[in-house]
């Protein structure tokens, strides 16, 4: 189990009100994972993603280009907003989305380190139905995406040491 360190694009997601879901319906939740699961999946290899972890209702992908991964999130958000069309509320599968472009530590099939720990504590910043991403990750994608970014100003972030640049992914 030889560690290679790399320079990765980070992804977390989290679905937004899972653990509501799960105490008023508790199959109907699960029902609701499964099919955010099966549109997802799909998704991450198309744009070069490597699933590293799925813990409950969260996904840990890594990308090679932080281009790709925000690519993949922008269709990630939409597809989930195109399901959502004409269904009750409490139907939606809404998630929230957290990137960040570090120096991670890969260590057999495990993916580890501060990079992995800053989009982890990015995620829980993005709206419901949006993308969170850090300054490095906005550095890479401004020119090369014709997405509008909207800069959200320096959050501290829970056990990180510095504060950091964080913005928002305008859908």
């Amino acid at each position: 189990n030889q560690e290679v360190r790399k320079l990765a694009a980070i992804m977390f997601t989290d679905m937004v009100g899972y653990g509501a879901m799960t105490q008023k319906n508790e199959t109907r939740a699960i029902e609701l994972l499964e099919e955010h699961r099966g549109l997802l999946r799909p998704l991450f290899p198309k744009y070069g993603g490597r699933e590293i972890e799925t813990v409950g209702d969260a996904f840990f992908v890594e990308f090679s280009s932080a281009v790709e991964a925000v690519r993949c999130a922008v269709e990630m958000q939409h597809t989930l907003h195109e399901r959502n069309q004409g269904r009750a509320t409490d139907e939606h599968i809404r998630i929230r989305i957290g990137i960040h472009l570090g120096d991670v530590i890969q260590k057999g099939s495990h993916v580890l380190g501060d990079g992995v720990n800053i989009a982890a504590r990015l995620e829980p910043l993005a709206p419901p139905e949006g993308i969170c991403i850090s300054e490095d990750v906005a550095r890479q994608v401004q020119n090369k995406l014709d997405i509008p970014l909207q800069k959200l100003g320096q959050r501290n972030l829970k056990n990180i040491q510095f504060p950091m640049e964080i913005y928002t992914v305008n859908l």
